[in-house]
């Protein structure tokens, strides 16, 4: 009895060392999931060191300025920010995906006209 438990153990030992050590071969198989709650900024610096500015849509000069408020919406920044993740893209890509969601979610084209067949435009 004692020497079966011995060669369990042992045998458990191994083959855990070599999962170890080969882990980069199979761990992205593994279903890792997302975090359930990923706190989001609170303020216009913590926008900026989340990755939510760039230069066509630059924050610094809010901070400069001393702006009090609570930074970007929360709802949009966390949508953003799944669609940067999901994605791969960066901030200026992610917020221009995001903005033609809301557009024709809202029934407005690609050019910014309505879609509303009783929409009347004099150019």
């Amino acid at each position: 009895m004692g020497y079966l438990l011995y060669s369990l153990v042992f045998s458990v030992l191994v083959l855990s060392t070599i999962a170890y050590f080969t882990r980069q071969h199979w761990l992205y198989l593994l279903p890792i999931p997302e975090p359930l709650y990923t706190r989001l900024p609170s303020s216009f610096r913590d926008d900026i060191d989340a990755g939510l500015s760039s230069s066509a849509f630059d924050l610094s000069a809010n901070i400069e300025a001393g702006d009090s408020r609570q930074g970007l919406d929360g709802a949009a920044k966390r949508d953003v920010q799944r669609i940067m993740k999901r994605r791969g893209v960066d901030f200026d890509e992610a917020r221009r995906i995001y903005m033609q969601d809301a557009f024709s979610k809202n029934g407005i084209g690609a050019d910014g006209l309505p879609r509303d067949p009783k929409f009347v435009s004099f150019s």
